[in-house]
């Protein structure tokens, strides 16, 4: 929403009449008739900006006017071009001169008359005109050197072929071609126009052309400058059609480009310059060899080469990305090792390069856009994802999104527990990390990294396990560590710190995205050991507050899930389940989980589900509960806690009612235990229960209960209904009345 002061402005923009505002556009033309442009002209354009963007309606501006503000587009100050360009996209062009760009117009093309040229297109006419006019603008300059507006008329006929693809026809196609290869062939010989080095009020440089290289922009800048030598066309390569000669110039220009960045750079810009042209150059190859497969073989030595040079040095690991790119559509093509790409992309890139923001982006999308492939070519990137997570842990909110896509793809049989272990430490992880950073920042001895205990435990060799498993690149070292609890101590004084809460926060979407995979993946052994963890690491997460509820709330929610799909589970670990509904204690701390833990006990626990189900386990299982209700309804809370919540006594009572239906021999004891809480609760209020509402609640349910285990017949068909009766399928039956009756019904109330 808007601030107080920009709804202001606003407003009065949207209020200003009509004879004010023909006021306001005489001022501004008398303004920008002056040479010397004033702040006052500025400030006028940036309100006549706001008054246009502010109305519902778009309005015409006078004919000067627009010309005037036409004019600006040209302006050597970029400021009065982004403002002029800006105004104009808010208005319509007068009657007659929508799109009308003239041969000298369309040479002087910069990136602000380019946006005003897409914005007037109304429609794919306007497109195709458009195409065709800065196609034949093109088709009017001369071979030898494209001229300085050529960078901004390229990139208009991308856009729009890509909005409009049926714009480009075959005779466009072929004269693109031409005049690429033409441009292709002078580029390392003659230095296009100066451009603008940058700012609002910088003009652009007036240097003559001159004999130099691609790279070399200031021979001073770069060590052992020398100028390119174009190399002579093939008669071979004469006789290709247009487009195969393109992409055979393609294909020399940007190896001659991958040589020239061989030499070292003196300055950053230098160096970043060399970067971004590295990028393109591998980029064209690769689309250059998808089009042409005979080109592959041709381009790896350059390739390996290339690969070879930089995987040294991590500060070129923005290039390494589009040649791992190559490799990964080409590798097939060429008998090549590609190990080394991916220890480097999967392995180093992630451990050593964690918090650069970039780089997190970009591999992120790599994985996500080549997804399927990596998992042909590369399947042990799954292996990987402790080091992919490092980039979740460090910058959660920019790359959850990825992750959401992504981590379906790193559930596996062999993952699984691993990869749910990690997930609930990614707050421990983070913590680590950044006292990795500061640990490497912060000298021993420095007095400003006295008091933060962490740190001096992840100096300390006695923990150095600890913090080294949390950074281990690779999966397989074992799904998690003995001495967790002493991890959570160590990093205590992490939990407020803010990168640490905010990995917390993504967590638990995580864990629904984890667990809604697994599911579909119906391995039942792999099931019922994640019952395990869950109810293992229910007491083990960094204390963060709120951290512990919103994670048990999701175990809450998909243990339940697991156990209806596949109800055997509650035998098959019955065990650890009945260990931790006797346990009072979770009744207090872990309400959440305890809660669904006893209702899954209750619900499934009979031979319905499991023919495994016994007699002795029903018992066994009717008795931890007793004891669990009868102890936290006969005494006061511990020291510390509240009153248990009525969910957790209801729920208990209701999952002895179910177990007593089952095992006749056991509803005396459920009747008598109901009867004497009725009793207890008559006489007033009651140690385990502070809210009145709250006690009528549990009572009347107890006498609900109580009522039915009456009839142990109707306890049971009522507690524990068939399949039939909690799924009815009636009304698609046709062996029974009801989709008559139904279909009766409908042809009665509705009109023929």
């Amino acid at each position: 929403m808007y601030s107080h002061g920009s709804e202001s402005l606003i407003n009065q923009a949207r209020e200003i009449q009509e004879p004010e505002l023909q006021k306001f556009y005489s001022r501004l033309v008398k303004l920008l008739q002056v040479k010397e442009l004033s702040h006052e002209t500025l400030d006028s354009l940036q309100r006549l900006q706001l008054i246009l963007f502010a109305n519902k309606f778009t309005k015409i501006l006078p004919a000067e006017l627009q010309q005037k503000l036409l004019s600006l587009l040209s302006s050597p100050a970029e400021q009065l071009q982004v403002l002029g360009s800006a105004v104009l996209r808010e208005t319509l062009p007068p009657s007659g001169q929508e799109l009308n760009f003239s041969e000298e117009n369309l040479s002087q093309l910069n990136t602000h008359a380019a946006a005003l040229l897409l914005s007037q297109a109304r429609s794919r006419a306007d497109l195709s005109n458009l195409c065709a006019q800065l196609i034949r603008s093109l088709e009017s300059r001369p071979s030898e050197g494209p001229t300085q507006s050529l960078m901004f008329t390229l990139p208009v006929l991308n856009t729009v072929f890509t909005l409009s693809p049926e714009c480009l026809t075959e005779d466009h196609v072929t004269l693109l071609s031409k005049k690429l290869v033409d441009w292709l062939r002078y580029a390392s010989i003659v230095q296009g126009g100066g451009a603008s080095s940058g700012g609002f009020f910088t003009g652009p440089r007036s240097r003559q052309p001159l004999p130099i290289a691609e790279l070399d922009d200031d021979r001073s800048e770069v060590e052992g400058s020398v100028v390119s030598v174009v190399s002579v066309t093939s008669s071979s390569s004469r006789l290709l059609p247009p487009k195969e000669r393109l992409r055979e110039k393609a294909f020399q220009y940007c190896q001659r480009l991958i040589e020239q960045c061989d030499r070292r750079a003196q300055k950053k810009a230098d160096s970043e310059l060399q970067k971004a042209c590295l990028v393109e150059a591998v980029c064209i190859l690769d689309c250059v060899c998808a089009e042409d497969a005979s080109m592959v073989y041709r381009a790896f030595p350059c390739m390996k080469a290339l690969f070879g040079r930089l995987s040294s040095d991590l500060s070129f690991a923005r290039v390494l990305l589009p040649i791992a790119q190559f490799y990964l559509n080409h590798g097939e093509m060429d008998t090549v090792d590609c190990e080394r790409v991916w220890k480097l992309v999967f392995g180093q890139f992630p451990a050593e390069l964690f918090n650069d923001a970039f780089l997190a982006y970009e591999l992120l999308r790599f994985l996500r856009l080549n997804l399927e492939n990596i998992q042909s070519r590369a399947p042990e990137f799954v292996q990987f994802f402790p080091n992919f997570l490092k980039f979740l842990a460090w910058d959660s909110p920019a790359v959850v999104e990825d992750f959401v896509d992504l981590l379906p793809s790193l559930v596996t049989t062999g993952t699984a527990v691993e990869l749910l272990h990690t997930l609930l430490d990614l707050p421990c992880l983070t913590a680590t990390l950044v006292l990795q950073l500061r640990s490497t920042c912060l000298p021993i001895a420095d007095p400003n990294s006295r008091g933060l205990l962490s740190l001096e435990a992840f100096r300390n060799p006695a923990f150095r396990g600890l913090f080294l498993f949390l950074l281990r690149a690779q999966a397989g070292s074992g799904d998690t560590i003995d001495r967790l609890g002493t991890l959570h101590e160590l990093l205590a004084e992490a939990a407020d710190w803010p990168r640490v809460v905010r990995c917390a926060q993504t967590v638990p979407v995580l864990l629904h995205v984890y667990f809604n995979t697994v599911v579909k993946m119906d391995d039942r052994k792999l099931l019922a050991h994640l019952v395990l963890v869950m109810l293992e690491r229910s007491s083990l997460l960094l204390r963060i507050p709120s951290y512990s509820k919103e994670i048990h709330r999701v175990f809450s929610c998909h243990l339940r899930r697991l156990c209806k799909l596949h109800p055997s589970l509650v035998v098959d670990q019955s065990h650890e389940l009945l260990e931790f509904a006797g346990a009072t204690a979770n009744v207090y701390n872990k309400e959440e989980v305890y809660t669904h833990v006893v209702w899954v006990l209750g619900e499934y626990l009979s031979v319905s589900s499991d023919s495994r189900c016994s007699v002795k386990l029903i018992t066994s299982c009717f008795e931890a509960l007793e004891a669990v209700l009868f102890e936290i309804t006969s005494s006061t809370p511990p020291p510390g806690t509240i009153c248990p919540a009525p969910r957790v006594i209801t729920t208990l009572m209701s999952a002895l009612a179910k177990l007593a239906s089952r095992s006749h021999d056991l509803i005396p004891r459920a009747s008598l235990f109901l009867s004497k809480l009725r009793t207890v609760s008559r006489n007033g209020s009651v140690a385990w229960c502070a809210d009145e509402e709250d006690l009528v609640a549990i009572v009347t349910r107890g006498e609900e209960l109580w009522s039915l285990l009456k009839a142990p017949g109707v306890a049971q068909s009522v507690l524990t209904p068939p399949a039939y009766v909690t799924t009815p399928r009636w009304h698609r039956d046709t062996s029974v009345a009801m989709p008559l009756q139904l279909r009766a019904l409908t042809s009665l109330t509705h009109s023929q």
